[in-house]
């Protein structure tokens, strides 16, 4: 049997706005494609039918919530952050109202579940690396207001609101401590996904309220500083947080770039996670159009083969609440 799917990160909508753009981002950027290893990519632009790993023909007959993320790069300036949000998601936006019979956009999480139980297929807008609002705080209000359910504060790099792994001992600024004040105030959802040590640490300190990482693995499995401690999952899980699952080879297992991983290597996560209490607590977060993939999973359309390995491997149940249950329960539970 097929399950719903609420898939908490993937890069789609920056790529299928890429070709686009105005051409001050690509200089930014350091290129002129979204891909550079894949000239095919300045064709995609569609949402129905592309090249990409998420469309809606791949997503096919299951019912899907999708969380769609303006990715901004780490050398956009805050001002230059919000021109490319407008951009990125204006894209989304009319390729949404292009196809209203296939998908509607979320502006809340109540939207979300009568969709996915009408078999349909929704949006849900978020960003990564939410360094424009270090131009503008008020942002986050008003982009909370326009429907955006979740961010996160940091990609790789040192940033004006917290630091990625390329910055291991920089700290959440003081600015970030404010953003993170007003997202819970605005019921916007934090996202510690990309975060290094030093600023989880400080999000434990600062938050109030639960909290996600969209899409990191287990660091105890795979040792990618990108995936998260066993201590680190286990805050996520005791403050009602979810941990969405990631499909990037390199976070799956140490030795990806001699041996491919397959589903056992995703189940291997999966497990570990439940060893630790984490029924409830486990999501999907496949990174679908922003990192390399697995020929296991090397596209949305292979979501019903990776359903059918954690049913067998975890029962119903597990399957059940992994692909959309706890996300969508957590997304609940933030907005009310």
């Amino acid at each position: 049997m097929a399950f719903p799917v609420l898939d908490m990160h993937c890069d789609t909508a920056d790529r299928i706005a890429w070709p686009s753009l105005d051409p001050l981002f690509y200089q930014r950027a350091g290129h002129a494609q979204f891909n550079p290893d894949d000239p095919a990519a300045a064709e995609d632009t569609a949402l129905d039918d592309n090249g990409c790993h998420l469309s809606l023909n791949k997503m096919g007959d299951i019912p899907w919530a999708q969380c769609f993320a303006c990715f901004i790069y780490d050398e956009f300036s805050p001002e230059e952050s919000i021109a490319f949000y407008r951009h990125v998601m204006g894209h989304l936006d009319d390729e949404i109202r292009a196809h209203a019979d296939r998908i509607a956009q979320a502006r809340t999480a109540a939207d979300i579940r009568p969709r996915l139980e009408s078999s349909g297929h929704v949006a849900v807008r978020t960003i990564e690396n939410a360094r424009l609002f270090a131009d503008d705080p008020d942002l986050v209000g008003a982009l909370a207001d326009e429907g955006v359910l979740m961010a996160s504060l940091s990609w790789n790099a040192r940033g004006p609101l917290a630091s990625g792994n390329d910055a291991p001992e920089a700290g959440i600024t003081e600015l970030g401590a404010e953003i993170i004040r007003r997202m819970e105030d605005a019921r916007m959802v934090l996202d510690v996904s990309h975060l290094n040590d030093t600023c989880f640490a400080d999000v434990l300190r600062l938050t109030k309220r639960p909290f996600v990482a969209s899409h990191s693995n287990s660091r105890a499995v795979c040792g990618h500083p990108r995936n998260l401690t066993d201590a680190q999952f286990a805050e996520i899980r005791d403050r009602g947080g979810v941990v969405g699952l990631n499909y990037c080879p390199d976070f799956l297992r140490d030795d990806a770039s001699s041996v491919e991983p397959t589903f056992d290597d995703l189940c291997r996560h999966v497990e570990h996670w439940l060893d630790l209490d984490g029924e409830n607590s486990v999501a999907l977060g496949s990174d679908f159009d922003g990192t390399d993939l697995p020929s296991c999973i090397s596209s949305a359309a292979k979501a019903p083969e990776l359903q059918a390995v954690f049913a067998e491997r975890f029962g119903e149940e597990i399957t059940r609440k992994l692909c959309y249950e706890n996300a969508l329960s957590f997304f609940e539970r933030w907005g009310r």
